[in-house]
Order: C-alpha cells, then structure tokens, then sequence
C-alpha cells in the first residue's frame, strides 16, 4: 500500500492552505511580536533597576541642617601675623553685624594683611575687604583696584580719606566703592560693594587702631 502524502492544514481565517510565502510572513511578524515584547519588559526591568538605585541615594543620605562652618578667629591670625612681620596689624571689631570670612597675609612685592567681611544677616549683601599694605603709601591702592586713582576725598573719624569710586564693578571684582588713608608706614584700604555708609561706619570702628599705627610708626 502507498504511502498518502500529508496534506498542509486549511487556516480558517483564509480557507485554504497558507501559501509558503504566507507561512514565512506569518512567522517574521510572530518573532517581531516576540522580539517587542523582550523589548519592552526589559526597558521596564531597566526602569525599575534605576528607581530603586535612587531610592537607596536618596534614602542613603543623612538628614538634618548644614553643619555651619567654624568661625575665623581672625585675633589669633592676626597675632601670628604680627609676630611674623614685627609689627601691630589691624582687628576689626566684628560684633553682631559683621562676621569674617577669611583672613589672611598676602604675598608680593608689597606685603598685605586683608581681612574680608560680610554682614552676618540673610537680609543684608555686599562685602568688604580691609587691606593692611606694609611699608606702602596711597600709589599702592591702584594696584589694588585695577588702576582707579582717587576721586575725592572725606574725613572720618578726624582723619583724612582718599575715595576711589570703581566705574564697573564687573571689570574690579565687584568692589564698587573704596576709601584709604595713611596709618604710619602703612597704607589701609576698605574697599568692597557695601555702601559709601557702611564703609565709613567700619572706618569709624578702625579709627583707635589706625591712630595706634600711626604711633607706633
């Protein structure tokens, strides 16, 4: 007996046998389907991966209030500084106004003590820096204040003060108005973006320590 040769199934949807090129596309867009699907699902396991990744970031860092950074204890620099050049330098008095956010001896071929403030108050902006020059004279500040040369001048506290008034603050590192007068063999110089006001009441408070300088000398 002959062996009868398997006829291809008929596909209800067409009613007849798929054609060979009907198989093949049947089959691609099956694999594509599956392919999508492999796709998908890992994008999701991707997704899931990066949430818990942050969840452990952020769950990971302590909680709480910004450590608020030592204060500069600008008395016992200035003490090293004194030792060091042998000679008295300026301590402004911060009190509850003023706090310092650095103090330091600056280098070159002139020797400067400087000390910069800013107001302790959220409210309150601007800065000031107060430069002690050694052994210099009022042809030091220019150097100081990219070139300005005095405009005026104005007595505080009984002494005599040369005003320098920046034209733009971009082009002189934001300082916008400075004042200097002559302390013995030295040259001080408050200068920052504070106002005209400010900057005089911080001179008022250095007047018994400039007038000791200017003894000392």
């Amino acid at each position: 007996m002959s062996k009868q040769t398997k006829q291809p199934p008929i596909i209800a949807e067409l009613g007849r046998p798929e054609t060979p090129d009907e198989t093949a596309a049947r089959k691609a867009a099956s694999s594509k389907a599956y392919r999508s699907s492999q796709t998908f699902r890992n994008l999701i396991a991707a997704l899931l991966v990066t949430v818990a990744v942050v969840a452990v970031i952020i769950f990971a860092v302590p909680r709480g209030e910004p450590v608020e950074p030592e204060p500069i204890d600008v008395a016992g620099i200035a003490a090293g500084v004194e030792s060091t050049m042998d000679s008295p330098v300026l301590v402004p008095e911060l009190g509850d106004f003023w706090r310092a956010n650095s103090a330091k001896l600056l280098g070159g071929a002139t020797v400067v003590w400087e000390v910069t403030l800013a107001p302790s108050a959220d409210d309150e902006r601007g800065f000031i820096k107060v430069a002690q020059a050694f052994d210099a004279d009022a042809s030091w500040a220019p150097q100081r204040l990219n070139g300005i040369a005095p405009t005026d001048t104005v007595r505080i506290g009984g002494l005599e003060w040369d005003v320098y008034e920046p034209g733009n603050a971009d082009s002189n590192a934001n300082v916008t108005y400075a004042i200097g007068t002559q302390a013995g063999d030295d040259y001080i110089l408050l200068y920052g973006s504070r106002s005209p006001d400010s900057t005089a009441e911080l001179a008022e408070s250095l007047i018994p320590q400039i007038r000791s300088l200017s003894e000392a000398s």
